[in-house]
């Protein structure tokens, strides 16, 4: 069964506000910015998450309801798991492993550094995840604990910055 994983960096965090917990700090104007370009941008690739699972962070959180938004997914169903803020890339690995099989194609959005360790483990090319970055991994596997046992079958990394430099292409690692 293929399966795809996409993972996606939140937006850039704002800096601005003193006295928040890390938790709490919220997007910046870029970061608003951003996460709808990304979100259109994986839309009109076809890109329709099963599940959208966010970190609860409120940078994260708010970066996926911008993406769900654009990809007329229903924020709703978004699903908050707290092994998304500050854990590591074997979580978040052990995370995909427990995904229902009958998923075909999962959302995370979360943290560096452990979103840049996880997508070196599926691509070694992928040495950095930019803030509002988009990962895509496409595994035939026939099921989500599989993926480490096996390479991809496709892999993209889209970032904000090719845009705005004018290369509007994604890069294939």
């Amino acid at each position: 069964m293929k399966r795809t994983l996409v993972l996606v960096r939140h937006g850039k965090l704002s800096r601005e506000e003193e006295g928040l917990s890390d938790r709490a700090r919220p997007l910046a104007p870029r970061g608003l910015r951003d996460a709808p370009l990304m979100g259109g941008r994986l839309a009109r690739e076809g890109v329709m998450p099963d599940l959208i699972l966010s970190s609860p962070a409120c940078r994260a959180l708010s970066t996926a309801r911008l993406i769900a938004e654009e990809l007329g997914y229903p924020i709703s169903r978004i699903a908050v798991d707290d092994r998304l803020y500050g854990s590591d890339a074997d979580t978040l690995l052990e995370m995909t492993g427990e995904l229902a099989e009958t998923l075909g194609c999962v959302m995370l959005v979360g943290h560096d550094p452990e979103f840049t360790a996880l997508a070196r483990s599926f691509c070694g090319k992928i040495t950095r995840m930019p803030t509002c970055a988009v990962a895509r991994f496409t595994f035939e596997a026939p099921s989500w604990s599989e993926l480490a046992a096996q390479p991809p079958k496709g892999v993209t990394l889209d970032y904000p910055k090719l845009h705005r430099d004018g290369q509007g292409h994604k890069h294939r690692p």
